[in-house]
């Protein structure tokens, strides 16, 4: 009997036996090409064009944040003066709306209604406060409100900008609550409108049918996307029965609106929409010498969700060498003491003008 003859090394390779490795096309064996590492050469060249690409749009935003930043009108609001008081506990905005017509030509004036009235008065005061923790804090100041003016004597409040601008005006606000003011921000009608119409409108609920020819407004009650022109409309109104305290209460509303529409995705995620927004917004409002774009949008943020909002309790109606005026009263101390502290300020001291814009 034969005995087998044993496989020569390499034999099973040549003859297509177990022991062989893979066969090459047209029937010779061989070593696969190694398709992994082309698989991570190309993962790497994916993830370093993904990374340029990132960085090309981090540089590319940071340089538009400054170059907006260099087209904020600036103004020389905060300074310095004896007795001003300390840093309080928080952050504080004064927001001044003026009724300066000086950037509108005549066609615009009769569109928006603004009247012919020269020089520039503030048609509205706030101040924004954020305390240390907690909800931020909108704050109406009443125009008619009558208190000392520093260099002027006492008249109504609203004077002090036309006295002395923005500088008066933040030492008049601050000798009254006895806060420092951080921040400053200024608009005026030239400029509102536009920022509306840049976010596409601001979608408001009314409890009453409006109309105001003064203010060039005719709008019907319930829910309703309003364009920059109604919204300027709806924020001048006074024909309530409380006149300017159901105004600032509208404005209030108005402007936490605005300020969750222009950081809603549908704005920041819209390049049609953030980037006239963005422009608009540069063009028409007016900082202090220390404010960037960058303060501006904390603003809008701690403004977007739910804020308190209320107006500056006084001591009611009197009549002053200024006509009818609000006084300043005991609880207006109280009120702006907490502010101070950075505390809570009681419900009680908290206004309850509804205004016409539902919650």
């Amino acid at each position: 009997m034969r005995r087998p003859v044993p496989a020569r090394a390499g034999s099973s390779a040549r003859h297509g036996g177990d022991g062989g490795g893979p066969r090459r096309p047209g029937g010779r064996s061989g070593t696969a090409a190694p398709k992994p590492r082309r698989r991570r050469r190309r993962r790497l060249r994916v993830g370093r064009l993904l990374l340029v690409a990132l960085l090309v749009l981090v540089v590319a935003s940071v340089g538009l944040v400054f170059y907006y930043d260099s087209k904020l009108h600036r103004t020389d609001a905060l300074t310095a003066y004896a007795g001003r008081p300390a840093d309080t506990p928080g952050t504080n905005w004064l927001i001044v709306g003026t009724d300066s017509r000086a950037d509108l030509s005549d066609a615009e004036r009769a569109e928006l209604s603004t009247g012919d009235s020269d020089g520039s008065r503030t048609d509205t005061i706030m101040m924004v406060y954020k305390p240390p923790s907690g909800d931020a804090m909108l704050i109406s100041i009443p125009r008619d409100l009558y208190v000392p003016i520093p260099g002027q004597g006492s008249h109504k409040i609203n004077a002090a900008f036309n006295f002395g601008g923005p500088q008066l005006l933040v030492q008049t606000v601050e000798q009254l609550t006895g806060a420092r003011i951080d921040h400053y921000a200024e608009i005026g009608f030239g400029g509102f409108d536009q920022v509306v119409d840049a976010v596409g409108g601001v979608n408001i609920c009314l409890d009453q049918t409006l109309n105001d020819p003064k203010a060039g407004l005719n709008l019907p009650a319930g829910c309703q996307d309003l364009n920059g022109q109604q919204a300027l409309g709806l924020v001048r109104t006074r024909a309530f029965p409380n006149a300017d305290l159901e105004r600032i209460e509208n404005q209030r509303k108005f402007l936490s609106a605005l300020m969750a529409k222009a950081t809603s995705p549908s704005v920041l995620l819209n390049p049609f929409r953030l980037i006239p927004f963005v422009n608009s917004a540069v063009d028409a409002v007016t900082v202090d010498d220390g404010d960037h774009l960058w303060n501006l949008a904390g603003l809008a943020w701690s403004l977007r969700g739910d804020p308190i909002t209320t107006t500056t309790p006084t001591g009611g109606s009197e009549y002053t060498s200024d006509g009818d005026s609000l006084a300043v009263g005991d609880n207006t101390e109280q009120f702006f003491t907490y502010i101070r502290k950075g505390a809570a300020v009681p419900e009680d001291l908290l206004s309850t003008q509804a205004g016409v814009i539902g919650g």
